[in-house]
């Protein structure tokens, strides 16, 4: 077990429903053909399957897609999309559990790297990530850039949407490099908010660069999204290729 936080029944359950923006084509589409360019003729590993997101179309667009999830109420979810035969998944955490089978693509997307809380579970993952990888696979991470530079001297809050239906912020233990996510979100026209909020360890690419070192990967290419733009000092994230050496 890691210091992950596992999803409720009823968080799983609205996942889907909260995340139509990242559902929708325009997200998918790009991210879908990134990964199968990767993939190409062999297996696929999602760490952090959930609801089958990213993993289902991927699998409806020809590659062979197994699935890692710590949370059983998550992986529920996905088998209403597809069966064990068409996405196997395996319960169990990203940064030690073991499945057959060799990949030449393993990926980790939307943050969920920082639901690992400390280093050296993140140093774990990638080192699962690698005893996975066939010779010359990809490890794939999705993760935002650590937006300090928006704190003033003072401030420990950085909002990140402000919408009719949503409020959320994230605050920061910058000694700990933890984040948490608060979020506000509208229920019913009364006016109505259901509070919740996540942990998180934020890493810096260049840290995560270190851990991919230790775990034998090479940094191959780094960019700012699924389209390829390239990764400058203003990006809000990054799209993070690693190779395993042949």
């Amino acid at each position: 077990m890691t210091s992950s936080e596992p999803w409720t029944r009823a968080s799983a359950d609205r996942y889907d429903a909260e995340e139509t923006e990242m559902s929708s084509a325009a997200i998918l589409g790009p991210t879908v053909a990134f990964l199968a360019e990767l993939a190409g003729d062999g297996q696929a590993l999602e760490f952090a399957v959930g609801t089958g997101r990213v993993g289902v179309p991927l699998r409806e667009r020809g590659v062979q897609v197994v699935g890692i999830e710590m949370s059983e109420h998550m992986a529920a979810v996905l088998r209403r999309k597809a069966d064990e035969v068409t996405l196997p998944v395996v319960i169990g955490d990203m940064a030690t559990t073991v499945v057959p089978g060799e990949f030449t693509l393993v990926y980790l997307v939307y943050n969920t790297i920082t639901n690992l809380l400390t280093q050296d579970e993140q140093v774990e993952c990638f080192r699962n990530a690698a005893h996975h990888l066939a010779p010359g696979g990809r490890f794939v991470i999705e993760l935002g850039v650590p937006p300090l530079r928006f704190l003033p001297p003072g401030q420990v809050a950085v909002p990140f949407d402000v919408s009719e239906q949503h409020l959320g912020f994230d605050t920061f233990d910058l000694v700990e490099q933890i984040l948490v996510s608060h979020h506000f979100t509208r229920e019913g026209d009364d006016g109505r908010y259901r509070r919740g909020n996540s942990r998180h360890r934020y890493a810096w690419p260049a840290e995560l660069d270190l851990m991919a070192r230790i775990a034998g990967l090479e940094l191959e290419r780094r960019v700012a999204d699924w389209d390829g733009t390239p990764f400058t000092q203003d990006s809000a994230k990054h799209i993070s290729v690693w190779r395993k050496p042949t």
